[in-house]
């Protein structure tokens, strides 16, 4: 039985969801709210939801590997992969379907195989080779048009979960999952 916000899933999206190995997030504005906190002293914080971060771990354990794939470089993005056991971050990619074409290759895996999961321009050129494209619900608007689905949360507030269970729920490992914490 689907759990309720799984329960509106076009075909379409299930069946591309039900083929994903890897998913890639990007990481500011989808994996956190956006915006960008500095300190007096120059050192950046960012702000992640645990609610995401057990949903990684869930894809994680389920055999879907995890990759994190930002433009900037930040040690608070090295510090969250380190604490969720993400072996694939790669930060500093202006090019970031070139990053998730080498991905791909690196672990054998056909286009078809990948989701992409992000927000804004940058995130377009990956999103159009993922055999999934996904936009947080706050994802620019040509972002927006560009994904086969939407989440219902904003980046940053769960968003991340959100596509781990649509994943999980596709695979049909999501009913084990939700008996695992019962």
């Amino acid at each position: 039985m689907p759990t309720s916000h799984l329960s509106n899933i076009p075909p379409d999206v299930l069946a591309r969801a039900a083929k994903i190995r890897v998913a890639a997030f990007d990481v500011d504005g989808t994996l956190t709210d956006g915006r960008l906190w500095y300190g007096e002293d120059g050192h950046e914080a960012k702000v992640f939801h645990v609610h995401d971060g057990l949903g990684l771990k869930r894809l994680q354990a389920n055999g879907v590997r995890v990759a994190l794939i930002t433009a900037r470089i930040s040690r608070p993005v090295a510090l969250r992969a380190e604490e969720l056991e993400i072996a694939h971050v790669y930060q500093g990619q202006a090019d970031k379907r070139a990053c998730l074409r080498q991905l791909l290759e690196a672990l054998d895996l056909a286009p078809e195989q990948a989701a992409f999961i992000g927000d804004d321009l940058p995130d377009l050129p990956p999103m159009r080779i993922a055999g999934l494209a996904v936009a947080v619900a706050n994802a620019h608007p040509w972002v927006a048009e560009a994904a086969h689905w939407r989440t219902r949360l904003t980046g940053g507030m769960g968003a991340a979960r959100e596509v781990c269970d649509l994943i999980l729920h596709a695979q049909g490992l999501a009913a084990a999952e939700r008996e695992r914490w019962q």
